[in-house]
């Protein structure tokens, strides 16, 4: 017979499932305890309880005052090992991927919703396109093309001797030397589908738990019934359209779960239920769109490789006395442009799959497309190879328009997503939406620029080392350089942080002359909570600093918006004065006055050292990371809050670790509660409220009226509300506010990340925040502190009375335990107990 859970005088069993925020957490931390159990999970993400609550459920007498805790510890996901501090250089990637779902919430507009998502797609394959070209710019150009072609550059180097012109060795045709060197970019594209492959495998391939797999006791939920949708959009149909006035109706209830909760309406016998998006079955497996955009854009590498190798390569053979190599090198070509087509044709035409969890695969376009793509770039390596013995490499690789044909898509893009974003915000507008919905094209736009700077920082780094001590392009060397458009992106490069200045200065003033205003409210503040305050200018000034510096977070918009502007501004203005000059800017200035002159070659040279320092920072921050755990914990938490997201439009970005953390939690959640029949108070910091939300959304109607929502330090309105409207928008968390039986949020004023959710203000609901709350505790010293208290921002809300008296609130507001619902455990878990300890 399985043990009783503990009786509280609240109502029976009760659990408390903590979990944890940016920067992760130790299960000792979380539990304050030196010595924890795993009750279930694995190295990566876990659940754990003190040994002394390891069976809880079989002493109920221990815990009448209070919920049993629990630790659910998903920071390995983002930050486990060494090797996850090299995704930084995925962070281009990451960012893109992020504009995807800072779409505009609105309502109707199906048409122009995909469009959206096309464009943030298109957007995503020219990043991988540029990185490949990069790659193709610093083997085949620079190093094959240019150095292994000038004699004072490869006769320097031994490594480079033996493709050599001079040598008039095999390997000293140019072609013969562009086919060797095509296997370094053709690498880093196997690579970077390797990269994805095996996380596709770990994150979006795993399928969700099935109703066995939960002991019978779970609803099953794998195929739920759309409703019909609205703006004549078939839902069946795999789109990006995420419309709130799409309808879902949710699976029918199992008996069991109807007792435990609000019986659910009928298909038959009602309207469908409109739910949020994160609440969609298939939100959380993306397994078949992921598959989709690898193919494609591991397609489009190899075909980068083949052009630039078959670029060349033809254009010499078009004014050569052969017709049957011409007519080679055209075939090649036009095959290319075909596959260049398909991959368009692939990106452009399916979007996610929600409403349902689709476990299909498209095997003609995941298997084929990528080896038809390898196979043109063999052909072309072949035809590269092709005897040629009059031909020599002088100045840059031909085709080198592929950089500016590229830069000029971005802007197109980057234009076009931004006239989708404002039609789109004008069906819907709110106030608190980031950039009247531009947040979306801003941060496309950085992700452009940071992929530049990573791409045109690789490639001046290596022009500056194959020709010593010269200025790239300049004609002081041995060879050329890069392309002449990477010089003038990097001399725009001390212009925008010289533009930069003035926002930064401006912050400034304004969080120093807003500390000063807070300052009489602190001292006010604390004189009325405390009987005796001696005021203290020192302790006035750090609170009210912190309050002003927390504020800070709130000009995070306007200050992305100035600065993506500011870069499509310069560069526009770069392809242009490439375009028009065809040199770079140092000699393109000259003949001009002497400080236009001045300022050219300074912007150039300096820029060239800074594009050049960007990417090696990249590196090195990386290789720190890898042998430093503290500062591999630093870097998670970027990834914390960028990988959030499930990757909609780059397949190389870093994986989405919510595709296993959302599950866990409401798995973990629904069989608990299916099993005890007990109370749930699920308690989320920082990150982990976005995360205990996002599982509370996935729970059958049942459940959620079984668990109580507690916030604290949290992101959902502050940060995801106002950059992602669509998921987290004031519709959404309205509608989670109606779902949950109850919910608190617990926040400071000197918190920069944490904020309240705004619900319930005006009176028509429960209201769901309480704060600011008190940071820190008491002013000065006081019977009950009788040290200073630390000021204590987005950390330790615990520690805080409050959060005690909210949570006892939440568990007294949650329904009565259900034992009869424990009647439908299975012989294992009556075995095992009902901790959740199992071999499953």
């Amino acid at each position: 017979m399985s043990p009783e859970p503990p009786v509280r005088s609240g109502g029976g069993a009760a659990l408390e499932l903590l979990v944890h925020g940016v920067g992760g957490a130790t299960p000792q931390e979380m539990l304050a305890d030196p010595y924890t159990v795993r009750i279930t999970g694995d190295e990566t993400a876990a659940i754990y309880r003190r040994p002394d609550d390891e069976e809880a459920e079989s002493h109920p007498e221990r815990y009448a005052d209070g919920p049993v805790p629990e630790a659910y510890c998903w920071s390995n996901l983002t930050s486990g090992n060494g090797a996850r501090a090299l995704w930084l250089l995925l962070l281009p990637f990451m960012v893109v991927n992020l504009a995807h779902w800072m779409r505009p919430a609105t309502n109707g507009l199906a048409r122009t919703q995909r469009l959206y998502g096309v464009l943030v797609r298109l957007l995503a394959l020219t990043l991988t396109v540029l990185l490949t070209a990069a790659a193709c710019e610093v083997a085949l150009d620079l190093v094959a093309w240019q150095c292994a072609g000038a004699a004072g550059c490869a006769d320097d180097r031994d490594w480079l001797g033996f493709l050599s012109a001079t040598r008039d060795g095999w390997w000293a045709q140019p072609g013969r030397r562009l086919a060797l060197a095509a296997l370094v970019p053709a690498a880093l594209v196997g690579l970077l589908w390797y990269l994805s492959n095996r996380t596709w495998s770990a994150y979006e391939a795993q399928r969700p738990p099935t109703d066995a797999a939960a002991g019978g006791s779970l609803p099953e939920e794998s195929d739920p019934v759309p409703a019909k949708a609205t703006d004549n959009t078939d839902i069946h149909e795999d789109t990006d359209v995420h419309d709130d006035t799409d309808a879902y109706e949710g699976p029918a209830e199992t008996p069991a779960a109807a007792t435990a909760g609000t019986a659910p309406v009928s298909p038959a016998h009602g309207p469908p239920t409109v739910r949020p998006a994160l609440a969609r079955p298939g939100f959380w497996y993306g397994r078949r769109l992921v598959a989709r955009l690898r193919a494609a854009h591991t397609a489009a590498g190899f075909l980068t490789v083949a052009g630039a190798v078959t670029g060349a390569t033809a254009r010499y053979d078009r004014g050569a006395a052969s017709a049957v190599r011409d007519g080679a090198g055209w075939l090649l070509q036009s095959t290319l442009v075909a596959g260049g087509l398909v991959v368009l044709w692939v990106v452009c035409s399916r979007g996610r799959s929600e409403r349902r969890r689709d476990g299909t695969l498209d095997q003609a376009v995941i298997t084929r497309l990528p080896a038809a793509s390898l196979a043109l770039l063999g052909t072309a390596v072949v035809y590269a190879a092709w005897s040629r013995p009059g031909w020599n490499s002088s100045g840059t690789l031909p085709g080198a328009v592929t950089f500016p044909v590229l830069v000029l898509a971005q802007g197109v893009l980057v234009v076009a997503l931004a006239a989708t974003a404002l039609v789109l915000h004008r069906r819907a507008p709110h106030a608190r939406i980031a950039l009247h919905g531009l947040g979306g094209p801003a941060v496309a736009m950085l992700a452009c620029a940071l992929a530049g700077v990573m791409t045109g920082g690789v490639a001046q780094r290596v022009g500056d080392w194959l020709d010593g001590s010269g200025t790239p392009g300049m004609g002081e060397g041995s060879i050329i350089g890069p392309p002449v458009l990477l010089s003038w992106q990097a001399a725009v490069i001390p212009v925008l942080l010289v533009l930069l200045l003035v926002p930064v200065v401006v912050l400034a003033v304004r969080t120093v002359r807003t500390g000063r205003r807070l300052a009489p409210v602190v001292e006010a503040e604390y004189g009325s909570r405390e009987e005796r305050v001696t005021p203290d200018s020192v302790r006035t000034r750090r609170i009210a600093g912190a309050r002003a510096r927390a504020e800070l977070t709130d000009a995070a918009p306007w200050l992305v918006g100035l600065v993506s502007g500011a870069t499509l501004l310069l560069g526009t203005g770069a392809v242009l004065g490439a375009w028009l000059s065809g040199d770079v800017p140092g000699r393109a200035a000259e003949g001009a006055p002497a400080p236009v002159q001045s300022v050219a070659d300074t912007t150039q040279a300096l820029g060239s050292w800074l594009i050049g320092l960007g990417f090696i920072l990249f590196v090195t921050w990386g290789r720190r990371a890898y042998r430093d755990p503290s500062a591999r914990r630093t870097i998670g938490i970027l990834w914390d809050v960028g990988t959030f997201w499930p990757r909609a439009s780059h397949p190389f970005a870093p994986p989405c670790y919510a595709e296993r953390a959302v599950p866990d939690l409401t798995w973990r959640m629904a069989s608990w509660t299916a099993r005890t029949g007990g109370r749930l108070v699920i308690s989320g910091h920082s990150q982990g409220s976005v995360l205990a939300a996002a599982a509370v959304w996935q729970l059958r109607e049942g459940t959620r009226h079984r668990v109580a929502l507690l916030t604290y330090g949290s992101p959902l309105e502050r940060l995801y509300g106002r950059w992602f409207p669509a998921y987290f928008g004031a519709p959404p968390l309205r509608d989670l506010g109606r779902e949950v039986h109850c919910w608190r949020n617990l926040w400071r004023a000197t918190d920069p990340i944490g904020g309240p959710v705004r619900l319930g203000a005006d009176g028509g609901e429960p209201a769901v925040d309480h704060g600011p709350l008190k940071d820190p505790l008491a002013y000065g010293r006081t019977e009950r502190h009788p040290l200073p208290e630390p000021i204590l921002g987005h950390s330790e809300y615990q520690a805080d009375p409050a959060f005690a008296v909210e949570r006892a609130a939440l568990l007294d507001r949650l329904p009565p335990a259900l034992p009869g619902q424990r009647d439908g455990t299975t012989t294992e878990q009556r075995a095992h107990g009902s901790s959740g300890r199992s071999s499953a």
